[in-house]
């Protein structure tokens, strides 16, 4: 996985809405990337407010 979100997601939903692969979804308690979709273009870190989203 290209992309993975961290417990210091704060639900804001500003990730989902960039994904243009529509990659992101809304997990339990934070978004989670789907592996399969993501191309790691890096929108979706580019725009978190918390930097919750990190290269693994």
């Amino acid at each position: 996985m290209p992309r993975q979100i961290t417990d210091a997601c704060i639900m804001c939903g500003a990730c989902e809405v960039e994904c243009p692969e529509d990659a992101i979804s809304e997990g339990e308690d934070t978004y989670v990337i789907d592996p399969e979709l993501c191309t790691d273009c890096g929108s979706c870190e580019e725009v978190c407010p918390e930097d919750a989203i990190i290269e693994v």
